[in-house]
């Protein structure tokens, strides 16, 4: 118990290198470009102050969207998805598959859960003992089940999840945004050191670093962003990308694009003006979500829904807070698709 307690430690510690990393340098991307290029290199005042005013708007931006990425907590189900204790006893002691799978669908019968595990049974959690929602997995590191878990990265050391998949890919726009500007405005000094136009220095160091870092950045990161641009385009997670959601209908792995716009309204929210804010703007609680072969009819499983999530909402922050209009539209949209 002891040797697993401290494994668990260490794993927690070294797990924190990598942001530590990141962290590090671009504490040391500032350092160099705000005092060894711009107050000891360039000798022209207005561009030495456009390109400081700019710089650090642009770390600003990194910085802030960078914290809620790793501070974010990834969220997990309501209480409502909890097996009772009732539940619970019921089916630990029914020892035949049928019949737990049967349990299983009863119990998630007053449920918004659409999508089957492979072998078609209700998705359940044997460590969280939760029903688990649409979209929603358990991650081994964290420990919990995520909310339209996207992957568990180790360079924010959280899980990118719904509660905080915006954050991370404004993190992955503003740190590319980071690199092309410093990029831009790093090169003529860094040609000027590299012929010899500039006397050698600890300032040339910087300066040359600084600019093979960022065009190493800057690659790795348009592959990743470019990636997670075509995913929300197509309403998918790298999850589901691999591994196609199962509905009772069968794999689809478009069951849960509605479309360019709609797709891009459920990550940022319908307000334009706070897409690039990283701010909490996702539509929904992340525990359903609109269908892309759903009616315009109302689901009669969703008519006793008002009160589920009410003391939940309460007690959750951030992305959880549903707006009732979105609720409402919701519930009107997801239509027939169950049959359960």
């Amino acid at each position: 118990m002891a040797l697993s307690r401290g494994l668990r430690c260490c794993q927690r510690v070294f797990s924190w290198i990598p942001v530590i990393i990141i962290t590090s340098v671009g504490l040391w991307s500032y350092y160099a470009y705000v005092f060894e290029l711009c107050l000891f290199t360039i000798t022209k005042s207005f561009e030495k102050v456009a390109y400081l005013l700019v710089f650090h708007i642009c770390f600003g931006m990194f910085s802030w969207t960078y914290w809620k990425a790793i501070f974010t907590p990834p969220a997990s189900p309501f209480k409502k998805f909890q097996l009772s204790y009732i539940d619970k006893e019921r089916y630990e002691m029914e020892e035949r598959p049928d019949a737990q799978k049967q349990i299983l669908v009863d119990i998630a019968k007053n449920l918004p859960i659409f999508t089957r595990a492979a072998s078609g049974a209700v998705r359940f959690c044997d460590h969280c003992q939760v029903l688990k929602p649409d979209r929603c997995h358990h991650c081994s590191i964290c420990e919990t089940c995520v909310l339209k878990m996207d992957h568990h990265c180790p360079w924010v050391n959280n899980c990118v999840g719904f509660s905080n998949y915006k954050f991370f890919l404004l993190f992955l726009s503003y740190s590319m945004l980071y690199c092309i500007f410093i990029g831009a405005t790093v090169f003529q000094y860094f040609i000027k050191f590299w012929v010899g136009d500039l006397p050698n220095g600890r300032t040339k160091f910087h300066v040359l670093f600084l600019m093979f870092v960022a065009l190493m950045f800057f690659v790795s990161l348009m592959f990743l962003f470019g990636y997670h641009c075509w995913l929300v385009a197509k309403n998918r997670s790298t999850l589901e990308a691999f591994s196609a959601p199962v509905f009772v209908t069968g794999p689809d792995r478009n069951g849960f694009n509605v479309g360019l716009k709609r797709n891009l309204e459920q990550v940022f929210g319908e307000d334009k003006r706070l897409w690039f804010i990283p701010v909490c703007t996702s539509q929904g609680n992340g525990h359903y979500f609109p269908l892309k072969s759903q009616s315009e009819s109302r689901n009669p499983l969703l008519a006793n829904e008002e009160g589920w999530d009410e003391e939940e909402d309460e007690s959750e922050e951030g992305c959880l807070d549903l707006d009732p209009s979105v609720t409402i539209e919701m519930e009107e949209k997801l239509g027939h698709f169950v049959e359960l």
